[in-house]
């Protein structure tokens, strides 16, 4: 298309060929393609031992295949015991071997795969969580559950290829004490009270995502369902001390911002949108359809900076969820277009001065940053095995490459360019995406 070639065209003017061998060498599987997980939990108040029990529908696209690869954290005397202790894994009633060594899980097929066959795996495990799920006390004390993935997490209490490249869609069947509320990805499927004390809770998310987008929020929440985007439900769940405050906090900018990147990218495609208070981040955590903010940010005073993240975790929904980089190397085109188009919305609903104010604090932090380290590239190797994947730059400098492209090709240029590539992308082919853009092939130390 024509907007396609004028990205292809102005790129290489903002950068140059990345040469280098890229350090994210995680062991992809091309071949194989993870559906949809399954994912039931049994959660208590009286251990912070959970119970697992993990459904696997997977497609083998090559014949010859016998073993499949997942993440999972072993239980081990380095985390103090922590970690997950596999019980069994079946396909088909059958139990199969395998074998969980170095945080890895390979699974034993019964046979090798034939080409284009789906089969579907079921994995039994428990374990304490040393890290990707949170359990601990709120801002007031009060027991709750809430994990955080990114960037690699995930392995810490589930089964997962826990990597940007592989995205399934997803179930969450949680089990817990009735006095919990539980949010998660997608559509509430089910809440029934088993028994005076336990209550199963069921959602499900037909979009796929990355593992780090995968979400689990469990504590004892007030819950306003504000309005409608689209057919899609606004919601706030905010810690039931928080009702008031919470409830005025998040009223706005939702659906305006909504509203915004709809029109300018493409269509929100997730099957809700929830504001949720967590402990478990510090700011905001993008988590597909359920986003988290910090219980810090929560004040019943609406102030600038919640508004800002809610803005940059709404911008997630298209870049970074809808549209997943392949790798960690090119991360800050997730953080980088998410800060940007926090930008633009900015723009639009708080007028130039507002824009030009954040375009010239990002400046500020990128010649700071820079200055501390001269010969940081935000396209370059990146792993979570070696090191943090995002700094300020990945953000700042990110969306200051973003706003040279925008006036190099001009408003009237840059919003149809956007829309027709991200629209193309996450629509018809909802996988990570990114090395598919343009700038294929352009990587760039930048």
């Amino acid at each position: 298309m024509r907007f396609r070639l004028k990205l292809v065209l102005l790129l290489p003017l903002l950068c140059f060929q990345a040469l280098s061998t890229y350090a994210d060498n995680y062991p992809k599987n091309l071949n194989i393609d993870i559906l949809h997980y399954t994912f039931e939990l049994k959660l208590s108040d009286a251990t912070d031992e959970i119970w697992g029990v993990t459904t696997i529908r997977v497609l083998f696209k090559k014949e010859g295949i016998d073993k499949l690869r997942l993440d999972l954290v072993k239980a081990n005397e380095a985390l103090q015991g922590k970690g997950m202790t596999v019980e069994s894994i079946m396909q088909q009633g059958k139990t199969l071997a395998y074998s969980h060594a170095d945080n890895v899980l390979w699974i034993s097929l019964p046979q090798p795969s034939n080409a284009n066959s789906e089969s579907q795996l079921v994995i039994t495990y428990h374990g304490i969580p040393a890290d990707g799920l949170r359990i601990g006390p709120t801002k007031y004390g009060d027991r709750s559950f809430f994990n955080e993935n990114w960037p690699n997490r995930a392995r810490h209490w589930l089964p997962t290829v826990d990597h940007p490249y592989e995205k399934a869609s997803s179930e969450f069947v949680v089990t817990a004490p009735a006095h919990y509320q539980v949010v998660s990805n997608g559509l509430l499927m089910e809440e029934t009270n088993l028994d005076a004390s336990t209550k199963l809770t069921h959602w499900k998310q037909a979009v796929p995502v990355s593992s780090w987008l995968y979400v689990l929020g469990v504590a004892e929440f007030a819950v306003q369902y504000v309005g409608w985007f689209e057919g899609k439900s606004i919601q706030t769940w905010v810690y039931n001390k928080d009702r008031e405050a919470g409830f005025y906090d998040f009223a706005e900018p939702t659906k305006q911002a909504l509203g915004f990147f709809s029109d300018y990218v493409g269509p929100y495609v997730y099957e809700k949108i929830a504001n949720v208070e967590t402990p478990s981040v510090k700011g905001g955590m993008e988590t597909s359809s359920a986003i988290f903010y910090g219980e810090e940010l929560v004040d019943g005073k609406r102030s600038t900076r919640l508004r800002n993240v809610v803005i940059h975790e709404l911008a997630h929904q298209w870049f970074g969820n809808a549209v997943t980089e392949s790798s960690w190397d090119d991360a800050w085109l997730s953080e980088g277009f998410a800060t940007y188009f926090t930008m633009l919305f900015i723009e639009h609903a708080y007028g130039r001065a507002e824009l030009l104010s954040q375009l010239q604090a990002a400046k500020k932090t990128t010649y700071a940053n820079l200055a501390k380290d001269p010969g940081y590239k935000i396209v370059a190797d990146r792993s979570p095995e070696l090191g943090p994947v995002t700094n300020a730059l990945t953000y700042q400098k990110g969306a200051w490459i973003l706003h040279m492209l925008r006036n190099l090709l001009g408003i009237l240029l840059f919003k149809p360019a956007f829309r027709t590539t991200t629209s193309v992308s996450s629509m018809a082919m909802p996988r990570p995406l990114i090395s598919d853009w343009p700038w294929n092939g352009l990587r760039a130390k930048i």
